[in-house]
């Protein structure tokens, strides 16, 4: 199914990442099915947070539990689940993930995944404890069912790629950069959010969007897929930036992404890209969550681009600019 040995020296996270692939594989055979799946794309429910709930959120949830309980894991945190559920009491690691992200693009046929993280459960009696703390990982990564089914992952020391060849189903070890390319052409942020963003960001764009005419000297391109795991992964190939700031939006005042499940992972493996992964001001990575399902503002990607972003937060001047207008960081 995949040889980590060359990557992984921990054997027991070297278990786990195999039980991940092994769901993971699972996972992509019941996405590929589509339309033939029957009612896969169905609205179903809420989960916990209150987010809508698909059947197939659920089948990925399941799947992942079932597989991560015969690998050892003692505790499985997932965004489909109230609480933090026990898996083997003798178990000392614990698995944060998201089954499914990007599960409201299922019916558009848009690249959705799975982002996960692993580390080391100290306290067996309160293990959301360990949880809440963003860092400490051994592990952590995403799946991206796409074109191809492809694993990213990092323990530390860099990042991994490999590519699922279907007619095995075997993983195969990617000859891949490692580093987000520095140069930013692309940005991702809703647009359509704009009316509600706070000055600090809209200023940002604002300089973004006047292109080679402004301070910028250069023009920038949009994108928003709304998947982060597929915002993520063109990030690392392609460098740039990603936001989803807090905003003034019912429900969005803390932001939007699940700080434990979503934000976590995908920083430490964008920290190991030599990216940097922030909530606008401070690093994701050392901070804590006050509760499971927590949400935060997230900004991502090119480490000097997420650096200027935190400088338009912490400039007074540039929470007075006008959305859409010249007036900004580099032109005073």
């Amino acid at each position: 199914m995949i040889d980590l040995k060359e990557f992984v020296k921990d054997p027991r996270v070297e278990e786990v990442l195999t039980s991940l692939c092994s769901s993971a594989i699972d996972l992509s055979k019941e996405i590929s099915l589509g339309d033939s799946g029957g009612d896969h794309i169905l609205l179903v429910g809420l989960n916990s947070d209150g987010d809508g709930q698909k059947k197939l959120d659920i089948i990925a949830d399941d799947i992942f539990c079932k597989s991560l309980k015969t690998a050892g894991v003692g505790f499985y945190a997932s965004e489909e689940r109230e609480t933090v559920e026990t898996l083997n009491k003798e178990g000392d690691l614990g698995v944060a993930i998201d089954p499914l992200d990007g599960s409201s693009n299922i019916d558009c046929n848009v690249s959705i995944g799975t982002i996960f993280s692993i580390k080391e459960v100290k306290n067996k009696n309160h293990p959301e404890e360990d949880f809440f703390i963003l860092g400490d990982y051994l592990a952590s990564g995403y799946f991206i069912y796409g074109p191809q089914t492809l694993l990213v992952f990092t323990v530390g020391d860099g990042i991994v790629k490999f590519s699922l060849n279907v007619e095995n189903n075997k993983f195969i070890s990617l000859d891949s950069h490692s580093k987000i390319p520095k140069q930013v052409h692309e940005y991702a942020i809703n647009s359509s959010n704009s009316r509600y963003w706070p000055a600090p960001v809209r200023s940002y764009i604002d300089e973004l969007l006047d292109g080679a005419a402004g301070p910028r000297k250069k023009n920038y391109n949009m994108r928003w897929v709304a998947s982060l795991v597929a915002e993520t992964h063109r990030i690392i190939e392609r460098g740039g930036v990603f936001l989803y700031p807090a905003d003034d939006r019912e429900g969005y005042s803390e932001g939007r992404l699940r700080k434990i499940y979503e934000c976590g992972p995908i920083a430490f493996l964008i920290e190991q890209a030599h990216g940097l992964a922030t909530d606008g001001i401070e690093p994701i990575i050392g901070s804590t969550a006050g509760s499971l399902h927590q949400r935060t503002p997230f900004v991502f990607g090119s480490k000097e681009e997420v650096e200027t972003i935190k400088k338009f937060y912490e400039d007074p001047k540039s929470a007075h600019a006008p959305l859409f207008r010249t007036r900004g960081l580099f032109n005073r």
